[in-house]
């Protein structure tokens, strides 16, 4: 069966499926689609998936887009080593601390939004990177208090889940963008414990074949 993640090597989301299928052992292809181009606005890829972003996950005949769906779509299907927890209430505490960053952070610190903050909004950059690391911030404070709480090496104990596969390259985006991490000193322990596993490692901006360098 042929898979194949179209993406882009900074994508955040792009980057979690990446993950997910490094975690699960799966072979892929990887098509790059270059977000500062406008590729994603092209024909051919409009083609496959009309939203238009990144990721877009085809598994034989199966085509996915939106990275907590394609993980998920991956953990029914391939389910070892799974993600999430079979207990009901712990399951729901993993998406709910993956979707801080999926839903609360991500979205609005996007490419696409910082790019209407400048253009449109007329924004300095240094007034767009205050917002950048603000949005960060307030989502880290919950999952620093998640972190805390762990009785393991990741967000929820001692097996890697959804939650983790998030906070990775969200981690690295405030780096990136010179966030103050002394404040979440429990989540970045949680980072360096991550970023020893090979399926993460891999999987990082740099190590992708369409990185700048």
């Amino acid at each position: 069966m042929s898979r194949v993640l179209y993406g882009y090597w900074r994508s955040s989301a792009s980057w979690r499926v990446r993950i997910a299928l490094g975690l699960k052992g799966l072979d892929y292809d990887q098509k790059a689609i270059d977000l500062r181009t406008g590729a994603q606005s092209g024909v051919g890829f409009a083609l496959l998936n009309p939203q238009g972003f990144v990721p877009y996950f085809i598994d034989g005949d199966v085509g996915l887009n939106q990275s907590l769906a394609i993980i998920e779509y991956l953990d029914e299907v391939y389910p070892e080593p799974s993600l999430l927890d079979p207990d009901p209430v712990k399951r729901a505490r993993i998406r709910a601390a993956a979707q801080i960053v999926a839903c609360d952070i991500h979205p609005i610190d996007n490419l696409r939004v910082l790019k209407y903050l400048k253009r449109q909004m007329g924004q300095e950059q240094d007034a767009i990177d205050d917002w950048y690391r603000h949005w960060i911030e307030e989502g880290f404070k919950p999952l620093e208090e998640i972190a805390e709480g762990s009785p393991g090496p990741y967000l929820f104990g001692d097996q890697v889940t959804l939650a983790d596969v998030c906070l990775a390259p969200q981690m690295y985006n405030a780096r990136r963008l010179r966030t103050d991490l002394s404040r979440f000193p429990a989540l970045t322990e949680i980072d360096k414990a991550l970023m020893k596993l090979p399926a993460f490692l891999n999987a990082r901006p740099e190590a992708q074949p369409d990185a700048d360098h």
